[in-house]
């Protein structure tokens, strides 16, 4: 556990020399979304991974806090000056705030699926449309349904034909809930996407929501250098679906940024 301003978080160092891969997680999973890939990074890079407060095993916040500065004091508590950061969805959208508020500290961006604030249009959709009323009915089961046919379209979309993607939608509920009022956002990133000096990869599922596809082709048009990669097998879930085209990308990013 690493001590956070108001709080603690859970994060893993898997040791190892050289510059670090620190890997950020969606919202729609916790840390765990990153197994696929970890034997195939850790083999070869010192990687680093953590849970957002409420997600896995960090606990729920008690205070208001930014996702970019637990970020800071993780990389702060391992003693980590400067590494290449992936993130995906959720924690694409972090990294994209903390490469532009310490570039310094970024030597590489690898994005997979990633958010982005101040752009229009991603919280709309049957999911957001649907979303407030089954929440009030508690009805998770409808939620963990609902987010499969939104989020994870390449795995048939219900749990029953999708299980991995199914339990962890399910895990991060609490942490969904448990977020709203305390977890902050900086200013709008989407309109300084052109100031990132790191070496850039964008990997976007052909099979994600419409939005995020907008959002993530209009993100590698405005960041200097950006290499856009289509992946035609994902959705929002590309390491559950992709696990060796994604490893391989990372390792490009990071020759690139190394």
């Amino acid at each position: 556990m690493v001590p956070v301003s108001h709080g603690e978080v859970w994060a893993d160092d898997a040791g190892g020399d050289g510059l670090p891969l620190v890997l950020l997680h969606p919202g729609v999973g916790d840390s765990a979304v990153w197994d696929p890939v970890l034997p195939a990074l850790v083999a070869r890079h010192r990687v680093i991974r953590y849970d957002v407060r409420g997600y896995g095993r960090s606990p729920a916040p008690t205070a208001a806090y930014s996702p970019v500065r637990d970020l800071a004091e993780i990389l702060d508590r391992f003693e980590i000056e400067r590494a290449v950061l992936v993130g995906s969805s959720m924690g694409g959208a972090t990294s994209v705030d903390f490469a532009l508020e310490s570039p310094e500290r970024v030597a590489g961006l690898a994005l997979l699926v990633p958010g982005v604030t101040g752009y229009d249009g991603l919280a709309s959709g049957e999911f957001f449309e649907r979303l407030e009323p089954l929440a009030t009915a508690g009805d998770m089961d409808g939620i963990v349904r609902l987010g499969l046919r939104s989020w994870a379209k390449a795995g048939g979309g219900t749990p029953e034909s999708d299980p991995v993607a199914a339990a962890l939608c399910r895990a991060v509920l609490p942490a969904w809930f448990s977020n709203i009022g305390h977890q902050l956002t900086g200013p709008p990133a989407f309109d300084r996407l052109g100031e990132i000096s790191a070496p850039t990869l964008l990997a976007l599922g052909e099979l994600d929501r419409p939005e995020v596809v907008r959002c993530n082709e209009e993100m590698a048009a405005r960041i200097p250098g950006c290499r856009l990669v289509r992946l035609a097998a994902s959705d929002h879930y590309p390491t559950l679906r992709e696990p060796e085209h994604i490893a391989r990308l990372i390792e490009e990013l990071y020759a690139e940024a190394a």
